[in-house]
């Protein structure tokens, strides 16, 4: 074969093995832009109000859209207007991982937003101390004596308190508790904003209040994390403390003037 019949030769066998490299090339530059389309035409299908709501859940268009299905659905119909993107995408999830991931964030937020609740608790009290030195918040002697609400609390009722860790009104009110633990069947502390599993702060937080080694151990008194049985028993309710009572099997609000 002649030098220049080989160089076609050549040229023509490269020229074959670079095809389906370009057309491979071309497929996946086609499949990125559909892809790229496809998510931007996701987004367009939202309004701005839900694109920005979208973002501060860190949700994607697709996930958004789904919690928009679930929500004006069955879920909408039987769950408080407050509940969240990710509780709804969670309870819905399609398989145990998805599920798990929606867990994941969710703790994380709540994490968070609690640590946020507890610096500005923390900012409030500093400033109360700081604006009106030595004055407490709440003038135990100006409450109601207990003899007035006596009939409201009976020797089998257990006393519900749901309270912050780091709150002079909280305080008061325990105090107030601790002092006729020897008329109820027990108090149930919960506490609002500390992280679950964090037994040393509880413990901590406990041992400043006066509460006894002993009253725990024979459940006189109880320590337990809130983890959202204030809302539970008393959808809505936001303004601690927050009193309840436990007799048998009903739980009913009780008034502060009860003590």
């Amino acid at each position: 074969m002649s030098k220049r019949m080989s160089g076609i030769f050549a040229m023509t066998l490269l020229a074959a093995c670079a095809l389906p490299a370009l057309a491979a090339d071309s497929r996946d530059g086609q499949s990125t832009s559909t892809q790229v389309n496809r998510s931007a035409l996701e987004w367009s299908d939202l309004t701005a109000n839900e694109r920005a709501r979208a973002e501060v859940w860190g949700l994607s268009a697709t996930e958004w859209g789904r919690y928009r299905s679930l929500i004006e659905g069955i879920r909408g119909s039987i769950s408080p207007g407050t509940i969240s993107p990710i509780e709804v995408l969670g309870i819905h999830a399609r398989d145990d991982a998805e599920r798990r991931r929606y867990a994941e964030q969710w703790a994380v937020m709540m994490r968070e937003d609690a640590e946020r609740i507890l610096a500005f608790q923390r900012a409030y009290d500093q400033a109360g101390r700081l604006l009106y030195p030595g004055e407490s918040l709440i003038d135990v002697a100006r409450l109601p004596d207990r003899a007035e609400g006596e009939q409201a609390l009976l020797a089998t009722d257990r006393v519900l308190l749901f309270a912050l860790p780091d709150c002079a009104a909280c305080d008061a009110i325990l105090s107030r508790l601790l002092a006729r633990l020897d008329r109820v069947a027990g108090v149930d502390v919960y506490l609002v904003g500390v992280a679950a599993g964090d037994e040393g702060a509880i413990r901590d937080w406990a041992t400043a209040r006066g509460i006894q080694p002993e009253w725990v151990r024979t459940r006189r008194v109880t320590l337990n994390f809130e983890g959202g049985a204030l809302q539970r028993l008393a959808p809505g309710q936001s303004e601690l403390p927050y009193l309840m009572r436990r007799r048998g099997e009903a739980v009913t609000p009780l008034p502060r003037a009860a003590l």
